[in-house]
């Protein structure tokens, strides 16, 4: 399963210039550039995607996934969530997008009931190991999640796609 499957990992809204703005032009233009990635890798036979569910990237590419599988039904989102409650601090928008995704998502894992420390480097090590394809809006920073994601999929030897969120640059396998 792993050959025909995709993880996704990015940054958080606060991580942007735009911030929590989605309908500033360069948040839209990141979206369209995610849709296109989203896109070629169907077109490749990926018809399994795994999302974090995390507010920013993840929940706009499972929202992305979950609009291309009304063409096309073969497409299967999973879940892959770091604990429950991980939504429970975000915007009443945020809180409401993201239950939305959990009712159509094909299959939902907790790495755990309750918060710990490290429970997120968990979900993303659960989230590489389970997809051959990782996607990542990668902003080119050395520190955080989305690079450690990164770091661990070459460690594991998964092809990684770097969308850069400002340039719209699409790369493979390089880390900033």
């Amino acid at each position: 399963m792993v050959d025909s499957s995709c993880a996704f990992t990015g940054h958080r809204p606060h991580k942007f210039p735009w911030r929590y703005n989605e309908v500033d032009e360069r948040c839209v233009a990141l979206k369209a550039a995610l849709m296109e990635q989203i896109t070629r890798l169907t077109r490749a036979k990926i018809t399994d995607f795994y999302s974090g569910g995390a507010d920013g990237v993840d929940c706009w590419a499972a929202m992305i996934v979950l609009e291309l599988r009304k063409k096309n039904p073969a497409l299967r989102l999973h879940m892959l969530l770091p604990h429950e409650g991980q939504a429970d601090k975000w915007s009443d928008s945020a809180q409401e997008r993201y239950h939305l995704i959990l009712k159509q998502a094909d299959s939902i894992e907790y790495v755990s009931r309750e918060y710990y420390d490290g429970c997120m480097l968990d979900r993303n090590h659960r989230l590489v190991g389970a997809a051959g394809t990782l996607l990542a809006v990668y902003n080119g920073e050395r520190r955080g999640g989305t690079a450690a994601t990164i770091r661990y999929a070459r460690k594991l030897g998964r092809r990684i796609i770097i969308l850069n969120p400002i340039t719209l640059e699409v790369t493979e396998g390089k880390v900033g």
